[in-house]
């Protein structure tokens, strides 16, 4: 393991800690919003720092310098490889953006501070790789919206029932793994649990009611925020996918797959924005993970490419639709509101970045489905044509809502609801890398590639030991695990060209 030049991981954790210390303290919201936009800056600055450090060294995974150690244990404990490296700084834009985006009249409902802490949790977790620190991460992590909740005297009963639950399982999971011996009875529950643990954290259904919960009662800007960097994909990557048998993955894409499609369907017949977004948002998030699960770097590649233009463009379409409701209150999906005349910038925001999370062609969606697709169906055949289903189930849900929310009788209003500068930036910066990620995908997807093939390679080597073990005993192979192997080794213009990256089983003896 290399060092980095300069401590950036513990920088990206210490700058938002000291600036909700900072924020905290300021009597005046404006004054708290201004001190949070220069403490997420800063904490981008070094999110950035820390990617491109470590595409310049060139290793497998890299560590603070121990000699310019800020912790004394900190260089150990974080770490950055193919898969975190771009998880950073799209963090902490995400909460950048979100910040900047708040207007004056929110201020007092959105804890900036509060906010920071949760950047801080995030960070140290997508920089850790310890399977015991990602779980006290990934548990620490359920506590500023609960906080939130409360503070607003929400109700917090499904929240506390559903994540207390996350807990408990994830808890249970890791001292069952620490404590038991390998290949025993005792670690495959380990694994069931852990399981459990991350799927719930996904919302996968049928335990997704808390999303909806959790939308309809805490802040949009703190919901967004919990639930656009898909930590709980993080947590399967690094506590189940690389213990998990082939069994547990095969059910966890089912229950996934299965879940994008009850959540497409659900986002078409909403009521409410809020409820619509969760919906689709989950259909979305479902489809990450059925791509995980496939466990080749076809699969994965698709997967990991979708889940950074996912968390992109559905937190540009979150934020279209804060400010929407910003100046309309909670938005109806009964009927029309006819808003395209009064704000048309928005509307088309809106449309471009709900197209762009469901693949359109052009935007930075689209090679990540198509390759998800394509794994999919080479690992199973046919989930691949459900898969195309949702993304069509999405499309529709995000036309309609566009149709009823800025379509219609124009709207009359005596207040000025054009957006303001602060809103106009941030969404345009994520239009802009929807739109560069979509003209230019094939950097993106040589990082997912690389990061696709570290995370399958433990299932490479199952599929060698069991493709040996085929070729002595002469039984049929298993093509799923044997196209691992096989496309462990195939290059990133092999995964966009299916047919150069289709398996050729060898001949049996």
């Amino acid at each position: 393991m290399s060092g980095l030049h300069q401590p950036w991981l513990e920088l990206c954790v210490l700058i938002p800690v000291l600036g909700a210390l900072v924020v905290r303290f300021t009597s005046r919201p404006e004054s708290a919003r201004r001190r949070s936009l220069f403490v997420c800056s800063l904490t981008l600055v070094c999110a950035v720092a820390a990617w491109q450090d470590f595409e310049f060294l060139r290793v497998r995974e890299a560590h603070d310098p121990e000699d310019m150690m800020i912790w004394s244990i900190g260089g150990r404990l974080l770490v950055v490889d193919e898969l975190s490296a771009p998880l950073l700084p799209l963090a902490a834009l995400l909460f950048l953006l979100t910040h900047l985006a708040t207007l004056r009249t929110k201020v007092r409902e959105f804890s900036f501070a509060r906010s920071l802490v949760s950047e801080a949790i995030l960070l140290a977790t997508f920089s850790s790789k310890l399977p015991w620190l990602v779980g006290i991460l990934l548990a620490a992590g359920v506590i500023p919206p609960y906080l939130e909740l409360r503070k607003a005297r929400k109700p917090t009963r499904v929240y506390v029932i559903f994540m207390g639950g996350f807990v408990a399982l994830l808890v249970l999971g890791q001292a069952i793994l620490a404590i038991a011996p390998d290949n025993s009875g005792f670690s495959g529950v380990a694994v069931v649990l852990l399981t459990a643990a991350v799927l719930l954290r996904s919302g996968i259904a049928p335990v997704h009611c808390w999303m909806t919960d959790l939308f309809e009662h805490a802040s949009f800007g703190t919901a967004l925020l919990y639930v656009s960097p898909m930590v709980g994909a993080y947590g399967l990557v690094r506590l189940v996918l690389p213990v998990a048998p082939t069994w547990v993955l095969s059910a966890v894409a089912l229950v996934s797959l299965v879940t994008a499609i009850y959540a497409a369907g659900m986002a078409l017949v909403q009521r409410e924005a809020r409820r619509f977004f969760s919906y689709l948002f989950l259909s979305h998030s479902s489809l990450v993970l059925v791509g995980l699960e496939t466990a080749t770097p076809i699969g994965l590649t698709g997967s990991l490419s979708l889940w950074l233009s996912v968390s992109v463009s559905l937190t540009g379409f979150g934020l279209v639709m804060r400010c929407v409701e910003a100046r309309t209150g909670r938005i109806s999906l009964l009927n029309f509101h006819g808003l395209s005349s009064q704000v048309p910038g928005l509307a088309a925001l809106f449309l471009l970045t709900g197209l762009a999370s469901i693949g359109f062609p052009g935007t930075a969606g689209f090679v990540g489905l198509e390759l998800l697709v394509e794994g999919v169906i080479q690992a199973f055949p046919i989930a691949g044509a459900f898969v195309v289903i949702v993304a069509a189930l999405n499309g529709l849900a995000v036309m309609s809502a566009y149709f009823l929310i800025f379509t219609g009788r124009p709207h009359s209003s005596t207040i000025d609801l054009r957006i303001r500068p602060s809103e106009r930036i941030a969404v345009l910066i994520l239009t802009a890398l929807i739109l560069i990620g979509g003209v230019f995908p094939q950097r993106g997807v040589d990082t997912r590639y690389r990061a696709a093939v570290r995370l399958a390679q433990p299932h490479a080597d199952l599929g060698r030991s069991h493709l040996s073990k085929t070729q002595e005993t002469g039984s049929n192979i298993e093509p799923a695990v044997a196209l691992t192997a096989h496309a462990r080794n195939a290059r990133p213009a092999q995964l966009l060209d299916p047919a150069s990256a289709r398996l050729t089983v060898p001949p049996q003896p």
